[in-house]
């Protein structure tokens, strides 16, 4: 199980370096001139009489869809209306697609748009992407699609170099961990990350997103694990800390309204330990709107279920995750349509076809689930694995 779990790691960090290596060619080809457009009241020009510009109006909401179909959307490619529109709205306004994901603090950190928080503006991790936020998210909704803002959580390479007391440490030297790949981690037992996870998800829902979704709500892992110290954790399991932190982000936003999801390792589905990193099933099933485990194929160990290359056999893999899933959820008496898997649309493992992607999808449903989200790093999906509007 061990090797299993490493092999799906190193699978899952193919995924976000070529996010990476996407977003970076998007930045520096691609990207428009655009008007900067302040979202900070505090630089509001006073009126001649010196009475203070209106605040910016309330925004509206959409209600989450039965059936939630949904698209992941980069930050920079989200920056850009002319991208955005040509690989993801007009696929939503033209499929049965109802909804997008789109990064508002990705694993760089960085957090996509201009903030109001005087906490979250002092650290300073502000690169304002998407500079029509607001406006953005109204055009959205007003074409019917639902807006999810994604976070990632503890792994934060911008946090750690602000707030270094925050970072995971080396046993051997007390020096900040790193992976396998130079990335730090952030202690997910650090009440101050929480309580500025908490402050970005109520911005979020204030500028008009529908739902915040959490990954990277895990503990550290593929590194030296023997060096590896959580100073903010100590004493506690893996598992008990991430409820904590779930049970404490919830609490701190339910007021909002905003819905909330957290994207879970596939492996959750039907492995009942935490693989040490804290994540379990139930729990976060027991806490969240919505749980998203990342059943991607490619992600499975060669050979896992009799499945020699696991991503060429999309539809027994998903289908078999789900499945587990379901009766887990069932047996806890908790709702199974919380089940909202993120699904392939991208070649690793093997070269997907219409076929391969809608058989995730048809897996989904022969699970007895109705929602599902598609991620690609590239921000460029399959159309003709789409039914048109109905």
């Amino acid at each position: 199980m061990a090797s299993s779990i490493k092999h799906t790691f190193m699978l899952r960090w193919v995924s976000v370096g070529a996010i990476a290596l996407v977003s970076l060619l998007l930045f520096f080809w691609l990207q428009p001139a655009q008007p900067s457009v302040s979202m900070n009241r505090s630089s509001e020009t006073p009126t001649a009489n010196n009475v203070p510009t209106p605040s910016t109006p309330a925004v509206s909401h959409l209600p989450t869809p039965e059936a939630v179909k949904a698209v992941y959307l980069t930050s920079w490619v989200a920056s850009s209306p002319a991208l955005r529109n040509q690989r993801v709205i007009q696929l939503i306004e033209n499929t049965e697609l109802n909804a997008v994901i789109i990064d508002i603090k990705d694993a760089t950190g960085r957090i996509a748009f201009e903030v109001e928080d005087p906490k979250l503006q002092a650290v300073g991790s502000v690169q304002n992407r998407i500079r029509d936020v607001r406006p953005f998210i109204e055009s959205l909704h007003a074409k019917g699609i639902y807006v999810i803002a994604r976070m990632c959580a503890f792994q934060d390479l911008y946090y750690v170099t602000v707030r270094p007391e925050a970072a995971v440490r080396r046993v051997s030297d007390g020096g900040v961990w790193r992976d396998r790949r130079g990335q730090a981690w952030v202690d997910p037992g650090s009440r101050e990350v929480w309580d500025y996870l908490v402050a970005l998800a109520r911005e979020a829902h204030s500028v008009g997103f529908d739902e915040v979704n959490l990954d990277y709500i895990r503990f550290a892992s593929d590194g030296n694990m023997k060096d590896i110290r959580y100073p903010l954790s100590d004493g506690k399991s893996k598992r008990e800390v991430m409820e904590s932190f779930f049970t404490y982000f919830r609490d701190h936003v339910k007021d909002t309204g905003v819905v909330l999801s957290a994207d879970l390792f596939g492996l959750t589905c039907t492995v009942t330990h935490d693989m040490n990193i804290g994540q379990h099933l139930e729990t976060a099933a027991g806490i969240f709107d919505y749980v998203c485990p990342m059943v991607y194929p490619s992600h499975y160990p060669y050979h896992w279920e009799g499945h020699a290359r696991p991503a060429t056999t999309p539809y027994p893999i998903v289908k078999s995750a789900m499945d587990h899933a379901v009766a887990r959820l069932a047996s806890a008496n908790i709702s199974i349509q919380k089940l909202r898997p993120w699904l392939q649309d991208f070649n690793l493992g093997a070269v997907y076809t219409p076929d391969m992607v809608r058989a995730q999808m048809q897996a989904v449903y022969d699970a007895g689930l109705t929602s599902w989200m598609l991620w690609s790093p590239s921000n460029i999906y399959t159309k003709a694995a789409l039914k048109g509007k109905s």
